[in-house]
Parts: C-alpha cells; sequence; structure tokens
C-alpha cells in the first residue's frame, strides 16, 4: 500500500467501530499528505472530519502534533484533563502530541459540523490511535 493509504486506513480502522453512524470514509476526507523538505521522515497530512447532528468520535491520542480549524457548525472537544471546551466555526485549537482527545463531537442534534485537521507525523505512523488502547475510555 503508498503511505498515505496506510496512513488513512490507520485512522480510519483505529475508529471505525465507534463512530455514531455508519461508514467512516464518509466522515474522515484526506485532502493531502506531503513529505516536508525541511522535517524529514515527517509526514504532513492535512483532512476534514465531518461530524453529522449527534455525532460523536471515540476517545484517541495522535503521536504527532495536530492542528484543528472548525470550518462548520460547533464541536464539543475535551484534551487531557481539561474541562470540555465548545468550538464554533472559526475557532481552532492545537493538540501537542500524545494529547489525550477523550471527548470530539458535534454540539449540535440538527447541524452538521466540520473540522480542518492537520498533523504531522513520523513516517509511517497512523495519524489517530485509540485511548486507551483497551478501548475503554477516561
Amino acid at each position: 500500500m503508498k503511505p498515505v493509504a496506510l496512513i488513512l486506513f490507520g485512522l480510519l480502522a483505529a475508529q471505525a467501530p465507534v463512530w455514531a453512524h455508519g461508514d467512516v470514509a464518509s466522515q474522515v476526507k484526506l485532502l493531502q499528505q506531503q513529505q516536508p523538505s525541511n522535517a524529514p521522515g515527517k509526514n504532513a497530512i492535512m483532512l476534514t472530519v465531518s461530524y453529522a447532528p449527534g455525532e460523536a468520535s471515540p476517545a484517541h491520542q495522535h503521536p504527532g502534533a495536530v492542528m484543528a480549524y472548525v470550518l462548520e457548525g460547533a464541536v464539543i472537544s475535551k484534551l487531557n484533563g481539561e474541562p470540555e471546551k465548545t468550538y464554533k466555526a472559526g475557532d481552532y485549537w492545537y493538540e501537542a502530541p500524545g494529547t489525550v482527545h477523550s471527548v470530539s463531537r458535534n454540539a449540535s442534534d440538527t447541524q452538521p459540523a466540520k473540522l480542518l485537521v492537520w498533523s504531522l507525523v513520523e513516517e509511517g505512523s497512523e495519524v489517530t490511535l485509540p485511548y486507551p488502547a483497551s478501548g475503554a475510555a477516561h
């Protein structure tokens, strides 16, 4: 498989069992993957994550750095032990490598939400890993 296919497969496989609705491939869309010349051994990944009304993703971690920007709607996010925070269209946040993202869900039961996500990961690494590995959320 090509590296981009492996990364996308890892992202989707890690989240597939616990997405609230249907086909994960329709919620995660890879926009691009590049190997920056100034970051040997790294892949820069850009993707969108779309949440249907009321939809959530499972608790997870990202082995690389992540920047997220809300394109549409609003999402509720909880990073590490911090309180939940609602981000609306135009808001953004940063996740350091290894940050526990225990809550990520659409804030609305009637409107969709969409994130633009950029991540810098080690070449061959998955973008998202389940947390904890056993599948139980903290």
